[in-house]
């Protein structure tokens, strides 16, 4: 009886044994994994020459879509201005390009500060803004740019003139919740575009 009883409390203690080890089995599958993002393919870099009937040309990328921008207009000078979308359709994005005449020496000061004060109206999000100074005398291509890094919803910004007669003004978005580990090839990817078209831009007259 006695050994009966030994054989039970065996058996037990390895049913419990089994248990412990089976459950410790079931939790390392539920274990936290990474968060993980689709694979993105890049396209090859291939350019077009962009020659509407606006005051300017640039080069812009093969994969990329120039599209009128109809949105009511912001403009607060009341005065003439173009608006285009340089649309990225496979990643999502948009560069806002909006022309507008220089008209006058206050009229240019007030788009230079415009510039800043939209491309600084991320620093709430921002870790860091860098600005860099665009100077093409041959073009006659003035301005700066906008490297704005953080997860905040533009990370390009720009404004480009030759100081008299024209100025250009240029917003990289990304129609998504910014979250800059998710975005980063793209973005450095589409920067490579934004450069490249700063590069080529210039004026008809």
């Amino acid at each position: 009886m006695e050994l009966q009883r030994k054989a039970s409390v065996i058996a037990a203690i390895l049913l419990l044994a089994g248990l412990y080890i089976t459950g410790c089995g079931d939790n390392a599958d539920y274990a936290p994994k990474p968060r993980g993002y689709f694979r993105i393919e890049l396209p090859k870099k291939q350019y077009r020459l962009y020659s509407a009937q606006y005051p300017f040309t640039f080069l812009y990328p093969a994969y990329a879509k120039m599209e009128v921008d109809s949105a009511p207009s912001r403009n607060t000078l009341k005065q003439v201005e173009y608006k285009l979308n340089m649309q990225f359709p496979q990643f999502n994005g948009t560069l806002h390009l909006t022309y507008q005449p220089i008209t006058g020496k206050k009229e240019f000061n007030m788009l230079i500060e415009d510039a800043y004060k939209l491309a600084f109206k991320h620093t709430v999000k921002a870790t860091n803004i860098d600005e860099t100074r665009i100077i093409s005398p041959d073009r006659k291509v003035y301005g700066l740019l906008y490297n704005i890094d953080g997860n905040t919803a533009s990370s390009v910004q720009f404004y480009l003139t030759d100081s008299t007669r024209h100025y250009l003004r240029g917003a990289l978005y990304f129609n998504e919740a910014p979250r800059l580990d998710s975005i980063q090839p793209v973005l450095n990817f589409v920067k490579k575009d934004v450069d490249v078209m700063i590069k080529t831009l210039r004026w008809k007259q």
